[in-house]
């Protein structure tokens, strides 16, 4: 038998998941509710938010996730309890994984589908309450030489980019010095993680 690769905490919240939707969806009344991930890729979340204002005042989820996914959301489901929407959407996986103490480093895109999920439901509440876009998840610089963003590699995936050539050719990216291409790569396997293919 191989040893398990994850925290103590990792394991708590893996077997004692905090704040798990159980039944019927319907049954906690949600202010916000964001749905993400892709259900074909094994993985796909569903976050509902009860607000009041402006503070998250309560927290339901459920996932088809593994391990890294259940933890990591559980962990992000006790985070966000009390806090200001502002602050929810600014927090991020790397928060979430240094918070369980770790993940191995092929399970950290896991940790993404939470809190894109969050970001959704507290997108779905603005809207609802006619402040739409007020919120922006702030863009990471991941090609210096030609500034380029996670966003534009978002941006990019959606219009069709699989490959780092596909990449190339959609932004440029790492046609200076090619030191982006580890992270750009990451980024794209994140996101067909998320959306699928």
């Amino acid at each position: 038998m191989t040893d398990w690769l994850y925290s103590d905490k990792v394991k708590d919240h893996f077997t004692n998941p905090r704040n798990v939707i159980f039944g019927d969806e319907s049954a906690f009344p949600a202010d916000g509710r964001g749905q993400t991930g892709n259900i074909k890729c094994g993985d796909q979340m569903l976050m509902l938010l009860q607000i009041k204002d402006d503070v998250i005042m309560d927290v339901r989820w459920k996932t088809y996730g593994c391990a890294s996914a259940i933890a990591s959301t559980s962990m992000l489901s006790e985070m966000i309890k009390g806090i200001n929407i502002r602050d929810a959407y600014n927090i991020k996986p790397e928060d979430l994984v240094e918070e369980l103490g770790g993940l191995p480093d092929y399970k950290i895109h896991c940790s993404v589908l939470g809190d894109k999920a969050l970001r959704a439901a507290i997108d779905d509440y603005l809207a609802k309450t006619g402040r739409a876009g007020i919120l922006k998840e702030a863009a990471v610089e991941i090609c210096h030489c030609l500034n380029i963003t996670d966003k534009d590699i978002e941006t990019a995936f959606h219009k069709g980019a699989r490959s780092w050539e596909d990449l190339q050719s959609a932004t440029k990216i790492g046609t200076v010095c090619g030191g982006c291409k580890d992270k750009s790569m990451e980024l794209l396997h994140e996101f067909a993680h998320i959306y699928g293919n």
